[in-house]
């Protein structure tokens, strides 16, 4: 008998850890966002959908899990 494989998919999407270079704050981050996400404190754009990853505009600090 053959054995089989199962493949457990890993996902291509993570969170990031990003500081906003208008006000230095730190914020997560989805790197696929399918919106505008902007900066909880002075609401700089940090990071742009683009159809499929993200465009970030900050300093990404971090990837999470």
């Amino acid at each position: 008998m053959k054995k089989r494989k199962i493949l457990v998919p890993t996902p291509k999407s993570r969170f990031v850890l990003v500081r906003c270079p208008d006000c230095g704050n730190e914020q997560v981050v989805f790197d696929h966002a399918s919106m505008e996400v902007k900066c909880l404190l002075c609401g700089r754009v940090l990071a742009k959908p683009t159809g499929g990853k993200a465009r970030i505009e900050a300093e990404i600090l971090q990837v999470l899990g």
